[in-house]
């Protein structure tokens, strides 16, 4: 789970124990400092920590709870029920227009509606969009942004996601519907709330993969849901699942069903360091890999000094799906070692298909108005846009900025701001929350050209 200013006390004790650990006369980048280039991970003992376990629910079940709740929608269903609408760049709030990047500046930016945009019980955490599902950017017939949002851990227990589809035909007029992950029960005769923070987010093809909760019960990483396979809801009550008189998601009007998973197959994550089984923190698409690969990495705190990995996993031929050996591992194809630090979001992209590969990172910096730095890096150094007026010399991007995504056919990065946290940055103060949540595009193109 990865919170700016809410998990402080832990992320401590991690760093402590960590900067314990670690390796002697290992160099670590401070918080705002050049971390250099990427460093190959290839030992297989270290790779092997990275592998993972395919899991997927019993199509017998997933047709059973379809049935029950009656037929599947589509998302032009779910796009044309949007009954929330988002303000364009002139309708949003000065604090939330201060969250965007200072440089580049955003070619498009969107703010939530009024009760998303101030609630401290959910946080905005993840992006994806039709222009990762499908290369020519279109679901159908529509353009389509995902939005995925976890429960904030400091105001409840339950640990639930919910993820907000984006009617992105109009770019004038961006509406949502929330929808709620689920996890099929009983051989789909019920179903719970997936436990999740939505950390990242790929739809890829017609299937949907999410990043878990750290303390998954099944220590699973990754869930996976299938677009063909929403439901909807037939009774409007608090409880999620089946119920007298038929199904309810908690209020909400659409479930998904996951129809998969993958854990890691040396056991449940630990997010100490990055010397133990990763804790999936974010992930991405990059479609300029040779095959289509989802790149993930993990979080330490912006204000410690903790390395983490970057690594990728090649997509197989069954769609949607990853790549899995004869024994039903998923390995990862790639792996790095980064000194940047906080990372909240990672994106790999090649300027030639099958190419060498850029990642850009994002040190979403914790504290009140401060702005992160989005690094371009390499096995041959690093880069981030500089001396734009900030408190240190690199942080021109976003204000606590979330996952990124990369809408190939059209070259715009997107990322999505986090924070509604008081004046003091804190989360369950008595002070007004402040909207600073902001959904926004740049071309890739003015992040590189803003490189220096």
């Amino acid at each position: 789970m990865r919170r700016n200013g809410l998990r402080a006390a832990v992320a401590t004790a991690c760093l402590a124990v960590a900067m314990l650990t670690a390796p002697a006369g290992t160099a670590e980048a401070a918080p705002g400092d050049d971390p250099g280039a990427l460093t190959a991970i290839t030992s297989s003992s270290e790779l092997s920590k990275l592998r993972l376990v395919e899991h997927r629910v019993p199509t017998a079940s997933l047709d059973n709870l379809a049935n029950e709740m009656g037929t599947s929608r589509g998302i032009d269903q779910v796009l044309a029920s949007a009954n929330h609408m988002m303000r364009n760049t002139a309708s949003c709030y000065s604090t939330e227009t201060a969250a965007l990047p200072v440089e580049p500046s955003a070619e498009s930016s969107y703010c939530w509606d009024t009760g998303d945009a101030v609630t401290q019980d959910w946080l905005p955490q993840s992006v994806t969009s039709s222009g990762d599902a499908d290369d020519d950017g279109v679901w159908g017939t529509n353009k389509v942004i995902l939005s995925g949002w976890g429960q904030n851990e400091a105001t409840t227990t339950d640990h639930m996601g919910r993820i907000a589809f984006i009617d992105a035909n109009d770019p004038g007029d961006f509406r949502y519907r929330w929808v709620l992950p689920v996890v099929p029960l009983g051989g789909g005769t019920d179903y719970r709330a997936l436990k999740t923070h939505l950390g990242g987010m790929v739809w890829y093809q017609d299937k949907l993969i999410v990043t878990s909760w750290q303390k998954d019960s099944d220590d699973n990483m990754l869930y996976v849901f299938d677009m063909k396979r929403i439901l909807q809801a037939t009774v409007s009550s608090p409880a999620i699942g089946k119920v007298t008189g038929g199904w309810s998601a908690g209020g909400y009007q659409y479930v998904m069903p996951a129809i998969g998973s993958y854990s890691l197959a040396g056991g449940a994550c630990n997010p100490t360091n990055d010397d133990s089984l990763p804790c999936f923190g974010s992930i991405s698409l990059d479609r300029s890999s040779v095959p289509d690969s989802l790149v993930a990495t993990e979080w330490f705190s912006s204000g410690g000094t903790q390395p983490a990995r970057i690594w990728r996993y090649d997509f197989g031929s069954d769609p949607g799906y990853l790549a899995t050996d004869g024994s039903g591992h998923v390995n990862a194809s790639q792996a790095y070692e980064t000194k940047a630090v906080g990372l909240q979001g990672v994106l790999s992209h090649s300027a030639t298909s099958g190419g060498t590969p850029n990642f850009y990172v994002d040190d979403a910096r914790g504290g009140v108005g401060r702005h992160g730095i989005l690094w371009r890096q390499n096995t041959g150094g690093a880069k981030a846009a500089a001396d734009c007026g900030q408190d240190i010399t690199y942080a021109c991007w976003g204000q606590h900025t979330e996952s990124m995504s990369y809408w190939s056919s059209t070259g715009r990065l997107w990322t999505l701001t986090e924070w509604a946290a008081d004046s003091s940055g804190h989360w369950t103060g008595t002070d007004t929350a402040i909207p600073q949540r902001t959904l926004f595009s740049v071309p890739l193109s003015s992040v590189d050209g803003s490189l220096s």
